[in-house]
Protein backbone atom coordinates (compact mmCIF):
# COMPACT_ATOMS: atom_id res chain seq x y z
CA UNK A 1 0.00 0.00 0.00
CA UNK A 2 1.08 3.67 -0.69
CA UNK A 3 -0.40 6.64 0.88
CA UNK A 4 -1.25 10.16 -0.38
CA UNK A 5 -1.88 12.25 2.05
CA UNK A 6 -4.90 10.85 3.51
CA UNK A 7 -5.26 8.25 1.25
CA UNK A 8 -4.33 4.63 0.60
CA UNK A 9 -4.11 2.90 -2.83
CA UNK A 10 -3.01 -0.20 -3.75
CA UNK A 11 0.64 -0.25 -5.05
CA UNK A 12 -1.16 -1.79 -8.62
CA UNK A 13 -2.77 2.22 -9.29
CA UNK A 14 0.74 3.20 -9.25
CA UNK A 15 1.72 0.36 -11.70
CA UNK A 16 -0.78 -1.12 -13.46
CA UNK A 17 -0.98 -0.35 -17.19
CA UNK A 18 -4.46 0.71 -18.08
CA UNK A 19 -6.43 2.50 -20.76
CA UNK A 20 -10.40 2.27 -21.71
CA UNK A 21 -11.29 0.17 -24.46
CA UNK A 22 -14.74 0.89 -25.62
CA UNK A 23 -14.51 -0.62 -29.00
CA UNK A 24 -14.04 -3.98 -27.53
CA UNK A 25 -15.30 -3.70 -24.09
CA UNK A 26 -18.88 -2.12 -25.11
CA UNK A 27 -18.86 -0.25 -21.91
CA UNK A 28 -18.92 -3.57 -19.48
CA UNK A 29 -18.55 -1.39 -16.41
CA UNK A 30 -21.98 -0.27 -17.37
CA UNK A 31 -23.57 -2.80 -17.50
CA UNK A 32 -22.16 -5.86 -16.17
CA UNK A 33 -22.09 -5.90 -11.80
CA UNK A 34 -24.22 -6.94 -8.92
CA UNK A 35 -25.41 -3.29 -8.16
CA UNK A 36 -25.57 0.19 -9.71
CA UNK A 37 -22.25 2.55 -9.27
CA UNK A 38 -21.97 3.70 -5.63
CA UNK A 39 -22.45 7.46 -5.16
CA UNK A 40 -22.26 9.65 -2.26
CA UNK A 41 -25.36 11.72 -0.56
CA UNK A 42 -24.12 14.66 -2.11
CA UNK A 43 -24.18 13.41 -5.25
CA UNK A 44 -28.14 12.44 -5.31
CA UNK A 45 -29.83 15.58 -6.23
CA UNK A 46 -27.18 16.26 -9.42
CA UNK A 47 -29.03 12.50 -10.46
CA UNK A 48 -32.11 13.45 -9.70
CA UNK A 49 -31.35 16.86 -12.11
CA UNK A 50 -29.53 14.77 -14.88
CA UNK A 51 -32.35 12.30 -15.12
CA UNK A 52 -35.50 15.36 -15.09
CA UNK A 53 -33.44 16.49 -17.78
CA UNK A 54 -31.77 13.50 -19.42
CA UNK A 55 -35.07 11.04 -19.03
CA UNK A 56 -36.56 11.68 -23.27
CA UNK A 57 -33.04 9.77 -24.00
CA UNK A 58 -33.06 6.64 -21.68
CA UNK A 59 -34.52 3.29 -22.24
CA UNK A 60 -37.77 3.41 -21.61
CA UNK A 61 -37.27 0.67 -19.14
CA UNK A 62 -34.79 2.94 -17.54
CA UNK A 63 -37.33 5.42 -16.73
CA UNK A 64 -39.83 2.66 -15.50
CA UNK A 65 -37.44 1.73 -12.92
CA UNK A 66 -36.89 5.05 -11.95
CA UNK A 67 -40.36 6.13 -11.38
CA UNK A 68 -40.86 2.92 -9.12
CA UNK A 69 -37.53 2.71 -7.30
CA UNK A 70 -36.07 6.26 -8.03
CA UNK A 71 -32.34 7.45 -9.32
CA UNK A 72 -30.83 6.06 -6.84
CA UNK A 73 -31.45 2.92 -3.95
CA UNK A 74 -29.40 2.59 -0.77
CA UNK A 75 -29.38 4.64 2.74
CA UNK A 76 -26.70 6.43 4.59
CA UNK A 77 -25.46 3.36 6.52
CA UNK A 78 -24.87 1.22 3.53
CA UNK A 79 -24.58 3.44 0.56
CA UNK A 80 -26.06 4.68 -2.22
CA UNK A 81 -26.18 3.16 -5.46
CA UNK A 82 -27.94 4.35 -9.12
CA UNK A 83 -30.55 2.41 -10.02
CA UNK A 84 -30.24 -0.75 -12.43
CA UNK A 85 -32.49 -1.84 -14.75
CA UNK A 86 -33.46 -5.43 -15.19
CA UNK A 87 -30.54 -6.68 -17.10
CA UNK A 88 -27.90 -4.91 -15.20
CA UNK A 89 -27.29 -2.10 -17.03
CA UNK A 90 -27.67 1.27 -15.16
CA UNK A 91 -30.68 3.80 -15.84
CA UNK A 92 -28.17 6.24 -17.88
CA UNK A 93 -27.14 3.96 -20.41
CA UNK A 94 -27.13 4.95 -23.72
CA UNK A 95 -26.07 2.79 -26.65
CA UNK A 96 -24.07 4.23 -29.68
CA UNK A 97 -23.88 3.48 -33.17
CA UNK A 98 -21.50 0.11 -32.30
CA UNK A 99 -23.72 -0.62 -29.75
CA UNK A 100 -21.22 0.08 -26.61
CA UNK A 101 -22.77 1.39 -23.33
CA UNK A 102 -22.25 4.91 -23.10
CA UNK A 103 -22.74 7.29 -20.04
CA UNK A 104 -26.15 9.97 -21.02
CA UNK A 105 -24.96 12.01 -18.35
CA UNK A 106 -21.38 12.26 -19.73
CA UNK A 107 -22.55 12.80 -23.26
CA UNK A 108 -24.69 15.65 -22.33
CA UNK A 109 -21.45 17.20 -20.43
CA UNK A 110 -19.34 16.96 -23.32
CA UNK A 111 -22.41 18.36 -25.96
CA UNK A 112 -22.29 21.54 -23.24
CA UNK A 113 -25.85 20.22 -22.37
CA UNK A 114 -25.44 19.87 -18.70
CA UNK A 115 -22.36 20.93 -16.16
CA UNK A 116 -21.36 17.84 -14.31
CA UNK A 117 -19.83 15.20 -15.60
CA UNK A 118 -20.68 11.76 -13.69
CA UNK A 119 -20.76 10.25 -10.59
CA UNK A 120 -17.14 10.34 -8.67
CA UNK A 121 -17.02 6.67 -9.09
CA UNK A 122 -17.45 6.28 -12.38
CA UNK A 123 -15.29 8.65 -13.19
CA UNK A 124 -12.28 7.12 -11.10
CA UNK A 125 -13.65 3.38 -12.30
CA UNK A 126 -11.27 0.87 -12.43
CA UNK A 127 -10.62 2.28 -9.25
CA UNK A 128 -13.05 1.80 -6.41
CA UNK A 129 -12.81 3.82 -2.68
CA UNK A 130 -13.82 3.03 0.46
CA UNK A 131 -13.77 5.36 3.83
CA UNK A 132 -12.13 3.54 6.82
CA UNK A 133 -11.36 5.46 10.02
CA UNK A 134 -10.89 8.99 8.52
CA UNK A 135 -9.26 7.30 5.84
CA UNK A 136 -10.11 6.75 2.10
CA UNK A 137 -8.66 3.41 0.81
CA UNK A 138 -8.44 3.30 -3.04
CA UNK A 139 -8.12 0.17 -4.76
CA UNK A 140 -7.89 -1.21 -8.50
CA UNK A 141 -10.94 -3.40 -8.66
CA UNK A 142 -9.53 -5.84 -11.72
CA UNK A 143 -12.57 -7.87 -13.26
CA UNK A 144 -11.29 -9.68 -16.51
CA UNK A 145 -14.65 -9.25 -17.77
CA UNK A 146 -14.91 -5.43 -17.42
CA UNK A 147 -10.71 -4.80 -17.41
CA UNK A 148 -8.65 -6.80 -19.95
CA UNK A 149 -9.56 -4.39 -22.58
CA UNK A 150 -8.18 -1.87 -21.29
CA UNK A 151 -4.45 -3.97 -19.59
CA UNK A 152 -4.81 -4.59 -22.94
CA UNK A 153 -4.38 -1.46 -24.60
CA UNK A 154 -2.86 0.52 -21.41
CA UNK A 155 0.14 -1.97 -21.96
CA UNK A 156 0.29 -1.94 -25.94
CA UNK A 157 0.41 1.78 -25.78
CA UNK A 158 2.45 2.22 -22.57
CA UNK A 159 -0.56 4.46 -20.47
CA UNK A 160 -0.43 4.04 -16.92
CA UNK A 161 -3.87 3.76 -14.86
CA UNK A 162 -2.39 6.17 -12.97
CA UNK A 163 -2.37 8.74 -16.37
CA UNK A 164 -5.36 7.58 -17.45
CA UNK A 165 -7.29 8.60 -15.17
CA UNK A 166 -5.05 12.31 -14.57
CA UNK A 167 -8.53 14.14 -14.76
CA UNK A 168 -10.68 12.19 -12.17
CA UNK A 169 -8.17 12.07 -9.57
CA UNK A 170 -7.56 15.67 -9.78
CA UNK A 171 -11.29 15.84 -10.03
CA UNK A 172 -11.45 14.15 -6.30
CA UNK A 173 -8.40 15.02 -4.67
CA UNK A 174 -6.87 18.13 -6.10
CA UNK A 175 -3.91 19.14 -8.56
CA UNK A 176 -1.07 19.10 -5.59
CA UNK A 177 -2.22 16.12 -4.50
CA UNK A 178 -1.90 14.49 -7.65
CA UNK A 179 1.53 16.05 -8.03
CA UNK A 180 2.57 14.07 -5.14
CA UNK A 181 1.18 11.25 -6.27
CA UNK A 182 3.01 11.07 -9.59
CA UNK A 183 6.65 11.50 -7.46
CA UNK A 184 4.85 8.38 -5.59
CA UNK A 185 3.93 6.28 -8.67
CA UNK A 186 7.54 6.83 -10.27
CA UNK A 187 9.12 5.31 -7.30
CA UNK A 188 7.04 2.28 -7.04
CA UNK A 189 7.16 1.72 -10.84
CA UNK A 190 11.50 1.98 -10.48
CA UNK A 191 10.97 -1.00 -7.85
CA UNK A 192 9.67 -3.11 -10.11
CA UNK A 193 12.01 -2.47 -13.17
Amino acid sequence: MIRVQNVILSEDIATAKFACDISRCKGACCVVGDAGAPVSKKEIPVLRKAFRKLRDNLDPEAVNVVKENGVVQGDSRNGYEISCIESGECVFVQKDENGAATCAIQNAYYSGEFGWEKPISCHLYPIRLKRIAGLEYANFEYLPELCSAGCDRGESEGIYLSDFLKDSLIRRYGEEWYMEFLDICEEERKQIA
